[in-house]
């Protein structure tokens, strides 16, 4: 019985000890060293509910927690009323005997792929001196899994908010296909676009939490070779403006991919320069929908507690109209049609972020800037949201200064199930292990 909650003290220790204080914005110690016993005593009776039994995970702080206010990385809602029950999926891994130690920080209402908190401070990235951004808006749970302080942490994901600070941070960040998991009691950014997502440090730890976030009995996954596979690297868009040592790393697997027998081929993604040309001429459906969901707050006088930045993207999306959204819409369910059509059996690869995690200070003093690297961190994920592919982030070296970088392994809708299979088998090889 002992095993189980030493775990659990030994990771609410090794958090309370952690130098960096922004990565979590609350412990739920009573809650973790519950579950910790419970799952103690099912061990010791030789009932254990599954492989996660025991295991420690941290929640972005958008998940409902019962007898927890829901922040969502405001300080405007953290005086909140407590939440009467878990979220869905905070109840399913409860369900599959894990151990919630804690809420991890994020941007503030999910709003940036920098991993900026001015109310709760920013988690630094573990590489890199100075101080390095943690990629947004999942930033607590990415550092969280990088330093070791928890083996599992969730995220959400609507533009890239899970694959880009697993990338920045070298864990593996898996995003699953829009409504894969219940959404009930997770606060929205873009309900259309919305996803949740895994944070971990190999691909079958994910596996097994992607099966219990859906309320499934955990089990390991059989891997697919490389060998005959498919896979398509994209000439436009993604491979723009790439840091060298990025590219360099990113050619590097894939070449480790051809060896061990994938079949890959280049070439230009329609899709890409459509949903480009609809943006430009429409505008976003993450911008029409975050606009809606905070238009009450924004027209409030608690708009001047929220981040300037968070409100500046908010309000530029006023001028929408329902004729844009609408016209966005209708063009997006074709192009997802199209592109699931010439790459069902594919899988896609890219780097996940064009360049490494760039230093902090510079984006926290400088508006101009942060505008300029939010774009550029989320241009490679961004598209796969909207055209709602499954996607994992796998880290596939370092830079000279070693900084990771990773590799993004998308597939079409609902192919979830394939995807994972193809990463367990791939994961090494793209490592260069």
């Amino acid at each position: 019985m002992a095993d189980s909650v030493r775990a659990a003290e030994e990771t609410l220790a090794r958090i309370g000890a952690c130098d960096d204080p922004a990565i979590f914005t609350t412990l739920t110690r009573e809650r973790a060293m519950a579950e910790a016993r419970a799952a103690a005593g099912r061990l010791e009776a030789g009932r254990p509910l599954g492989p996660l039994d025991g295991v420690a995970v941290a929640w972005k702080d958008l998940f409902q927690m019962r007898g927890l206010a829901t922040t969502a990385g405001s300080s405007v809602r953290a005086g909140g009323p407590p939440a009467e029950r878990d979220a869905a999926v905070v109840a399913n891994l409860a369900a599959a005997g894990m151990v919630s130690v804690g809420r991890t920080n994020m941007t503030e209402f999910a709003y940036s792929g920098i991993g900026l908190n001015p109310h709760f401070g920013t988690p630094r990235n573990p590489y890199g001196t100075p101080p390095r951004i943690p990629g947004g808006s999942s930033s607590g749970s990415a550092v969280a899994v990088a330093r070791g302080l928890v083996p599992i942490a969730i995220g959400s994901d609507t533009g890239g908010s899970v694959r880009v600070p697993a990338a920045l941070n070298g864990v593996v960040g898996w995003k699953a296909t829009t409504g894969r998991y219940p959404m009930a009691g997770v606060f929205p950014l873009s309900p259309t676009l919305d996803s949740l997502g895994v944070f971990a440090r190999s691909v079958a730890d994910a596996v097994l939490v992607d099966a219990a976030l859906r309320g499934e009995t955990p089990a390991s996954a059989t891997p697919q070779s490389p060998d005959g596979v498919p896979i398509f690297v994209p000439t436009n868009l993604v491979m723009d403006d790439c840091e060298p040592a990025v590219l360099a790393r990113f050619e590097a697997a894939i070449a480790r991919l051809a060896r061990a027998g994938a079949v890959v081929e280049r070439g230009v993604l329609p899709a890409f320069d459509a949903l480009l040309r609809l943006g430009e001429k429409r505008g976003a459906i993450l911008s029409a929908e975050a606009y809606a969901v905070h238009e009450a707050l924004l027209r409030s006088d608690a708009a001047a507690r929220v981040d300037r930045r968070v409100v500046a993207r908010l309000r530029a999306a006023a001028d929408i109209t329902l004729a844009d959204y609408l016209s966005v819409t209708f063009a997006r369910r074709q192009l997802i049609a199209e592109t699931a059509a010439r790459f069902a059996r594919s899988f896609i690869a890219f780097p996940t972020t064009p360049m490494v995690a760039p230093p902090l200070a510079p984006l926290a003093h400088d508006d101009a800037r942060f505008v300029a690297a939010n774009a550029r961190v989320l241009r490679n994920t961004s598209p796969g949201n909207f055209l709602d592919w499954c996607g994992v982030a796998l880290p596939d070296g370092r830079d000279d200064a070693g900084m990771p970088t990773s590799l993004l392994l998308s597939a079409m809708p609902g192919r979830d199930d394939a995807l994972l299979a193809l990463a367990l088998g791939a994961e090494a090889v793209i490592a260069g292990d």
